[in-house]
C-alpha cells in the first residue's frame, strides 16, 4: 500500500483526490496518510508518506519541495501559475528526490500533448491554432494546459513567444504561417476543453480533449503517485506514467 500526503487538502482538487483515493480501483493500492493546508503542521503530516501530491499555490509549492527533500518524499506538482524561475527551483529538488510536474494530470490530456507534438512535426506547413474552454470562475488565461500545448508547438516549430497571437481584433493583416493562435473561452461550469487545430489547404485536423468531470485530474494524480513511489531521484513526466516516449 502506497501512502501519500495531500498538499492543498482543503481545496477543490485536494478534496477530489482524497475522495477518489477511496474508490474501488484505488483504495487497495494507495491511501492518504496526511493532509496539509493553511494552518496545518506539514512536518507532522508528511510522516510515513512516500509521495506528496501538491495542488496548492506557487509559494506553498516551493516550501513543499524543500520539505519533501528534507524527508526524502517524492513530489508531484499539479499547481499551476508557476513562473519559469519557480519551476526551475522545484525541478532542482530532483537531484535528491523524484519530481513530476504537470499542468494537467489527466491521462487523456497528456496523450493530447503527445499527439500534438507528433502532428505539428508531421505537417510543418499547417497553420496552428489552440482553443481552450473553461468555467466562468477560472481566473487565468490561457490555461496551463493550453500554455503547454503552445510550448510544444514552439519547440517543434522552433518558434518564439513573439510568434504567439492571443486572440485577434481589428485590421491584423494576413495570418503568418509561423503564428500560433491562442484563444480562451469562458462560461458555465465547463471543467476544461482543449483543441489544437492544424489547417492545411483543403483539410483540417482537430485534436481535442474534453474533461467531463474533474475526477479525471484526480485519477491522473493518483496514477502518477503510484508510478513515482519508490523511483530514484530525477525528473519524470506524465509520459513516463503513460509509458510513452516523448514525441
Amino acid at each position: 500500500m502506497i501512502r501519500f500526503v495531500m498538499s492543498g487538502a482543503r481545496g477543490r482538487m485536494g478534496q477530489m483526490i482524497l475522495n477518489t483515493a477511496t474508490l474501488p480501483d484505488f483504495k487497495d493500492r494507495i491511501t492518504a496518510s496526511g493532509q496539509i493546508d493553511v494552518g496545518d503542521d506539514p512536518v507532522s503530516q508528511i510522516q510515513g508518506a512516500s509521495v506528496m501530491i501538491d495542488f496548492s499555490s506557487p509559494a506553498n509549492t516551493l516550501a513543499m519541495a524543500k520539505l519533501c527533500m528534507a524527508h526524502n518524499v517524492g513530489f508531484i506538482v499539479g499547481t499551476t501559475g508557476l513562473t519559469s524561475a519557480q519551476k526551475a527551483e522545484i525541478e532542482s529538488a530532483s537531484s535528491k528526490i523524484p519530481v513530476l510536474i504537470s499542468p494537467n494530470m489527466s491521462l487523456g490530456v497528456n496523450l493530447l500533448f503527445h499527439l500534438t507534438g507528433i502532428a505539428v512535426s508531421a505537417v510543418p506547413q499547417a497553420d496552428v491554432e489552440i482553443v481552450e474552454l473553461h468555467h466562468n470562475q477560472k481566473v487565468d488565461a490561457p490555461s496551463g494546459t493550453a500554455a503547454r500545448m503552445k510550448d510544444i508547438v514552439k519547440e517543434k516549430r522552433n518558434l518564439a513567444e513573439k510568434d504567439v497571437v492571443h486572440g485577434r481584433e481589428g485590421l491584423v493583416g494576413k495570418r503568418k504561417q509561423e503564428e500560433i493562435g491562442m484563444h480562451a473561452v469562458r462560461g458555465g461550469d465547463t471543467p476544461g476543453d482543449h483543441t489544437v487545430y492544424l489547417f492545411l489547404d483543403g483539410e483540417r485536423l482537430e485534436i481535442t480533449h474534453r474533461a467531463l468531470s474533474r475526477i479525471v485530474f484526480a485519477r491522473g494524480a493518483l496514477q502518477a503517485a503510484l508510478f513515482l513511489s519508490g523511483k530514484p531521484a530525477g525528473i519524470y513526466t506524465m509520459n513516463d506514467v503513460l509509458g510513452i516516449a516523448n514525441a
